[in-house]
């Protein structure tokens, strides 16, 4: 009987000694892809994309994604996610956000994609961001077989369809580099001004040097003719007297 009480109770001390140091273990909140046309090639693909909210004070209000190998930005349109968030294409991924969500309330959005690549899987590396400010890096790849503490949402693909091909890839610009013109206008515009200023200053000093040139003969011209008339004049006095 006494070997059952004291059974009992070493059982009841494990369990919570146990519920303890779960406690006391943060719980990493994956960020996971998936997607019902996981297949290489497949075309208009729809992945969603599922962020666990862990923090206990702030919620979710912003993602950063890294596209993989094969696929551009261009390619890549907003499908679904929370009410009053926006999409917008970067220079090597996207970004999707808008209000925070109420914490404790997992994001969930989805993107379709053009075509997914020839390739056996995808890894999104993800930039989470909460209200408060704080981010967490979604961007780990296993080592060793073991998997990391913050891993990177991985694709796993199955093989191509027989028959399927890659298709033309996109060439439409995306929404940020319509902003980089803008920008590097503004930054010529200083250099420009003056070289604008300094080719018109030596055609100003040219149009002064021709017309101090072209008065120069006219003044001359006017004095040899005062010096003529002078003379004349004088001439004819002398002659005058002599009479």
């Amino acid at each position: 009987m006494n070997t059952a009480r004291l059974a009992a109770r070493a059982a009841t001390v494990t369990a919570v000694a146990a519920g303890a140091l779960a406690l006391a273990v943060p719980a990493f909140a994956h960020v996971e892809v998936a997607s019902d046309t996981a297949q290489a090639l497949a075309a208009k693909a729809t992945l969603t994309f599922t962020a666990e909210a862990e923090s206990s004070t702030a919620g979710l209000a912003k993602f950063q994604v890294v596209l993989p190998a094969g696929i551009a930005p261009a390619d890549v349109t907003l499908a679904d996610a929370p009410a009053g968030w926006t999409f917008a294409a970067t220079a090597d991924g996207f970004t999707v956000g808008g209000a925070a969500l109420p914490q404790g309330k997992d994001a969930v959005y989805k993107i379709t994609i053009k075509q997914l690549p020839d390739a056996k899987e995808l890894v999104f590396k993800t930039l989470e961001t909460y209200s408060d400010g704080s981010i967490v890096r979604w961007i780990d790849l296993p080592q060793g077989g073991t998997e990391p503490e913050h891993p990177a949402p991985t694709l796993k693909l199955a093989a191509a369809a027989p028959g399927a091909t890659p298709l033309a890839p996109s060439t439409a610009a995306t929404p940020t580099a319509t902003t980089t013109p803008s920008a590097a206008a503004s930054s010529a515009a200083p250099s420009v001004t003056p070289s604008i200023t300094a080719s018109a200053t030596p055609a100003a000093a040219a149009k002064s040097d021709d017309s101090s040139s072209s008065a120069a003969p006219v003044a001359i011209g006017a004095a040899a003719v005062v010096l003529l008339a002078a003379g004349g004049a004088w001439w004819w006095r002398k002659r005058s007297t002599t009479r």
